[in-house]
């Protein structure tokens, strides 16, 4: 399912039903070891999906371990991203060269919380939920919004090392299964890379890919290189 989303360049690996219990490696299981049972059995699971995404890009196996805000270290060479939801879990990876940085998201195919919409969208993105809401009812589209976002802020994160709120970044979906963000600052703005990212000025307009499928929701963006 993810896989029909991606950037060119990118491979995948998902699964579906509950996590089961895959076996972690060492430096994994230390590094996940105070969290609850059921944080430590996402990991879990989201570390047998990345192998096997790792697997199918021909790289060297090994532990891919949490970086300073839980994101995932990849190898030398190496961009992804992981996701997981109730259900489901997935993993997107390419080679640096082709894909300077990945991001992906999975959500329940259901509206968001009251209450949460104000945190993830400003005011010309409530107003098209608004418009789109009084269409019809359908595909809950503040949650496609915020799947989005998501998305944008892991691959943002992994090129730039900077953290862009929900509602600092404008998403602009497209009913055909398409979404352009816009991040703060425009395309002069400076940003510093992340240290583990490759060389080079980011770009502040990402496009990205969503669908609607099994009762969830997925995204996709890259960075080109």
């Amino acid at each position: 399912m993810i896989a029909d989303i991606l950037p060119d360049g990118a491979v995948a690996a998902e699964s579906f039903g509950p996590p089961g219990d895959p076996e972690l490696f060492p430096a994994e299981a230390a590094a996940i070891a105070t969290a609850d049972p059921i944080r430590r059995s996402e990991f879990a699971a989201g570390r047998a999906v990345a192998r096997a995404a790792l697997a199918r890009l021909h790289a060297a196996a090994g532990p891919v371990l949490p970086g300073p805000a839980g994101e995932p270290r990849w190898p030398d060479g190496v961009v992804g991203s992981i996701t997981h939801c109730p259900g489901y879990r997935a993993c997107a990876v390419a080679r640096a060269p082709d894909i300077a940085a990945i991001g992906i998201d999975a959500e329940p195919c259901l509206a968001l919380a009251d209450g949460l919409l104000t945190a993830v969208a400003g005011d010309a993105e409530r107003a098209w939920l608004a418009e789109q809401n009084a269409a019809g009812p359908g595909i809950p589209w503040d949650r496609v919004l915020f799947c989005a976002k998501e998305s944008v802020y892991k691959a943002w994160y992994t090129r730039t090392g900077e953290r862009p709120g929900l509602r600092g970044m404008t998403v602009r979906i497209c009913a055909a299964g398409t979404f352009t963000a816009d991040l703060p600052g425009g395309p002069e703005a400076p940003v510093a890379p992340h240290p583990a990212a490759a060389a080079g000025p980011p770009v502040a307009r990402l496009s990205g890919r969503w669908l609607v499928s099994r009762g969830l929701i997925v995204t996709a963006v890259g960075i080109p290189p």
